[in-house]
């Protein structure tokens, strides 16, 4: 078995064998039956011994004040989830008894006769029921004519029936992104490059369509959690011998020895030599509180939302256990997740995974995620390479306001094949999908959301464009649903089937279609073309040199070598990059046209993001107007580091608790088009041609303007 080194690797546990025996006596010290008698009596009469108690207990019984105050904080923890479990197993007798009654009393008044006509008895309220019954036929008459229009557009005709469903959520980006048929990576452009009707934007199936678990199964899958979550805690608030420093980086490295001898499991998930065990833990200051972290993490929607550059794809199956009191303590989810780096070099991972959330104290909130070894009644449509062991997150609150979390990460990855050359140390060192990545782009996204709950504007900050606080709201969401578009145009999940294009042009270029029919987006068909090269640039550097307006007319091809002004700007977070930009170019025959930017930045990486926007809509967006339909097509880059373990030459966006970071860049470049406005529209040789040669000529201004050598390091045609 292979472990990689770094946040996914591991480490032995060193050192001379009679320290490490004398250490493990003392840690895995027995009490004596007389000593286990007498801290049990003294519990039942005080369970909270003060410090001359445990001082008088450790004479008497030759123990250490830590062992006495240890065992009963274990005690006390053990008693609290007994008591729990005697709770919850008299409220579900209570339940269910009160579903008996409540059945037959239903049953009951089925065969009650009125006295005076011997037929069934009229209530008061017939007539309102009748009324709601009405009016939710009317709502689902106006749903299933919504889901016919939807349907029939991807399938080619019109519906005259559907059979019955169960109601589902879809959003636009699940109807958006489809799949386009080639030949697979590294097989040159497909000559056949034509759309047909439905067979590029039809809805993906989802691999777990019922789940069909048996309450047997939930409760096995509730003591998977449950355990999951002690073993979160433990990896958590542990140091040595769990977790080492590592000498290159300084990151934290799980020791594997001392990791199996604590959590022993009985067998593996995979069985194939090429499995990596993947395990980093971080911990920072994030700008919200406890319960309004946790409220997005339980929910699938706003955990998406949230982790966007992360998470390209989640939703939650089934929930599992409801918490009681309308809070989160206790929930337990069944939820599939995807997740990517944005970049179609690095296959996305799939996940299906519980999420428990439970309450520690007041303040304290523990939310963990674990893999489930399903049964095999239990059909998947994919066969998964990837296992979730106990991850997630501590979320302490703090008295300002702010929140502590620690965060773990902690994967077993089966590589079916190999990782792309460019992103092999970044990934085998656990950066790509790692807790430090996770956790600051919550820190990032947290101080935006800190940013759009400001209410109060700043003539300096907006220059004095946006009029309003609800203006400023509007472009914020606007801005983000632009990012949001463009981590899922990137993303190399199954619902992408990139076509990589081998010409006459050095650069590696792959491309994918789909077909837009939602609103917000541009109708008619979309081609999407990305490439990734590496550049002996620092990212901040590469990330200042794409930010900056001034320097903007040595890469934008499409502006002629025309100067752009930054006209409005929003804040995003106390780092300058993190803003929102709306730029406007001189010396052009569209003077309606502006550019609506959005960079971000945090120790994991960067995007500049970028979308043409007629004045108009602007102007819509900046009067506090809803934005949901104003079209976008967004492009741009994406910046992180290489993974390489050489001293950089230059700094992320503030303190990063990965050190040694690269001064080389790990650059993928991403266009949109719209081919045609026309839905049935076809593809031709020539749109492949034009945006192959626009990512060429970009990629070499690029390599030109941060004087980089032309042959460095181009991302070669094949995966």
């Amino acid at each position: 078995m292979e472990y990689g080194s770094g946040g996914g690797g591991s480490a032995g546990s060193g050192g001379d064998p009679e320290g490490s025996d004398s250490r493990r006596k003392k840690r895995y010290h027995r009490h004596t039956a007389h000593q286990i008698q007498r801290l049990e009596g003294m519990f039942k009469e005080c369970p909270h011994p003060d410090e001359k108690q445990r001082m008088q207990l450790s004479i008497e019984l030759g123990l250490a004040p830590r062992q006495i105050k240890f065992w009963f904080q274990n005690r006390r923890t053990q008693m609290k989830a007994q008591h729990e479990r005697s709770d919850n197993c008299a409220l579900r007798v209570e339940n269910d008894k009160i579903r008996c009654e409540n059945i037959a009393i239903r049953e009951a008044l089925k065969n009650v006769i009125c006295p005076s006509c011997g037929g069934p008895p009229i209530g008061e309220d017939s007539y309102f029921d009748e009324q709601k019954l009405r009016v939710e036929n009317a709502h689902l008459k106006e749903e299933l004519d919504r889901v016919s229009s939807i349907a029939a557009k991807y399938i080619g005709r019109p519906i005259s029936q559907l059979p019955p469903v169960q109601p589902v959520h879809i959003s636009s980006l699940d109807l958006s992104m489809g799949s386009f048929g080639g030949q697979g990576m590294g097989s040159g452009p497909s000559l056949d490059l034509d759309l047909l009707p439905g067979s590029s934007s039809s809805i993906p199936i989802m691999p777990f369509q019922g789940t069909g678990i048996s309450d047997m199964d939930k409760s096995l899958m509730a003591d998977v959690a449950e355990n999951a979550m002690v073993e979160l805690l433990r990896l958590l608030q542990t140091n040595e011998p769990l977790w080492m420093k590592s000498s290159t980086d300084g990151r934290d490295v799980l020791n594997l020895e001392s990791y199996e001898r604590i959590f022993p499991r009985a067998n593996r998930h995979f069985k194939s030599p090429h499995v990596r065990i993947e395990a980093s833990r971080d911990s920072g200051v994030v700008i919200m509180n406890s319960l309004a972290l946790v409220d997005m993490f339980m929910d699938s929607n706003k955990w998406m939302e949230l982790f966007s550059t992360i998470v390209s794809s989640a939703r939650t199956l089934e929930v599992l256990s409801s918490a009681m009191m309308g809070g989160q303590n206790g929930s337990l989810q069944l939820i599939y997740a995807e997740l990517q780096v944005l970049s179609p070099l690095v296959p996305t991972r799939e996940f299906y995974f519980l999420r428990y959330c439970q309450q520690i104290e007041q303040g304290s909130w523990a939310i963990v995620d674990v893999s489930y070894d399903f049964p095999r009644d239990i059909h998947f449509a994919i066969q998964n390479p990837s296992h979730r062991l106990p991850s997630g997150c501590l979320i302490q609150d703090m008295p300002n306001g702010y929140s502590k979390v620690s965060w773990l990460e902690h994967v077993e990855i089966e590589d079916k094949t190999p990782t792309h050359r460019l992103y092999r140390d970044l990934v085998y060192r656990g950066l790509a999908f790692g807790a430090e990545r996770w956790l600051a782009t919550l820190q990032r996204m947290c101080e935006r959301f800190a940013c759009l709950m400001v209410k109060g504007t700043s003539t300096r900050d907006l220059g004095g464009v946006i009029p309003s606080p609800d203006g400023k709201s509007s472009m914020m969401k606007l801005a983000q649903r632009m990012v949001n578009s463009f981590c899922t145009s990137i993303s190399a999940s199954n619902g992408h089937r990139w076509t990589t294009l081998s010409g006459t042009n050095e650069v590696g270029v792959r491309v994918t279609i789909h077909k837009n029919t939602d609103p917000g987006q541009p109708n008619g068909v979309v081609l999407s073309a990305a490439t990734t090269i590496r550049l002996p640039v620092s990212p901040q550097n590469v990330f200042n040199f794409f930010r900056d307006e001034r320097t903007r007319p040595q890469w934008d091809v499409l502006s002629n070598g025309n100067a752009v002004q930054e006209v409005a700007h929003i804040a995003n977070g106390p780092h300058p990059g993190n803003c929102i930009s709306v730029l406007r170019a001189f010396n052009t025959s569209q003077n309606n046209m502006l550019i609506l930017q959005e960079s971000c930045i945090d120790p994991s990486g960067s995007l500049v993001v970028y979308c043409p926007v007629d004045l108009p809509a602007i102007n819509i967006a900046m009067s506090g107007e809803d934005p949901s339909y104003i079209p976008l097509l967004p492009s741009g880059f994406t910046i992180s580091p290489d993974g390489r373990t050489e001293q950089g030459d230059g700094d992320g966006a503030g303190a990063s608790s990965s050190s040694g970071r690269s001064g080389g860049s790990l650059v993928t470049v991403v266009f949109q088009i719209l081919v045609s406005s026309l839905p049935s529209a076809k593809l031709n040789l020539e749109s492949v041609t034009t945006v192959n040669n626009l990512i060429g000529n970009t990629v070499q201004q690029i390599r030109a303007a941060l004087n980089c050598p032309t042959t460095t390091a181009v991302a070669p045609t094949t995966s």
